[in-house]
């Protein structure tokens, strides 16, 4: 492995890391079950496999150089965002012992509850209008002059998404091994508090940020 190749692992190791909708949607879900946290983290994963391409397709340049779709993007994802963060609170207010979907709503579900976790930590993720930017730009700086464009672009993509495939589900089986102490009834509903108002707030900005520009 070469060296612009290694500091690229540590600058893209430092973005999947990094606090944001991601990372809460996959604790929300990890809350419910290891299964429905480690789904959550696959979504995920398959909504960078989707950047990805648009990455090496060239698309991403196109939502960089048209901003009303750009702009567009970014409302339809801090919608989604900010619609979870508030069914989850909507669901604190719920008699207790009344909802069989836990205190996450609408996106905490039981294990045999199919791909909703899947799904959500896909969409999050998928529509996320600053990953396809971050890539890119990130990606051409890590691309040595003279060197094939494209299969590097790839090579480097995939790092990205490999650090998400290994870091997501990690957060989910340590928030699951934690569940003894999270699961209970006052820790779930400050957790869910929590996670909710992390959702509404991120939300909250993703959408005010195109409606100001």
């Amino acid at each position: 492995m070469d060296a612009q190749l290694i500091a690229f692992t540590g600058v893209a190791a430092g973005m999947v890391a990094m606090p944001g909708a991601d990372f809460t949607v996959v604790v929300r879900n990890a809350l419910v079950s290891r299964r429905a946290g480690v789904a959550c983290a696959l979504g995920i994963a398959g909504g960078l496999l989707v950047h990805t391409a648009l990455a090496v397709a060239g698309v991403a340049a196109v939502l960089t150089a048209v901003p009303t779709l750009f702009r567009t993007l970014q409302l339809l994802g801090g919608g989604y965002v900010l619609y979870l963060g508030l069914r989850t609170l909507h669901s604190l207010y719920r008699p207790r012992g009344a909802a069989a979907d836990g205190p996450a709503g609408e996106g905490a579900v039981t294990e045999g509850a199919g791909p909703r976790p899947l799904r959500q930590g896909f969409v999050t993720n998928v529509l996320n209008p600053k990953a396809p930017v971050t890539f890119l730009s990130l990606l051409p700086q890590f691309v040595p002059a003279g060197s094939a464009v494209v299969p590097r672009t790839l090579v480097l993509a995939l790092i990205v998404v490999v650090l998400a495939l290994v870091w997501f589900p990690a957060v989910a089986l340590l928030v699951d091994r934690l569940g003894r102490w999270l699961r209970g009834p006052r820790a779930a509903r400050a957790v869910a508090g929590a996670t909710g108002g992390a959702l509404t707030v991120l939300g909250v900005v993703l959408v005010l940020e195109p409606l100001r520009s």
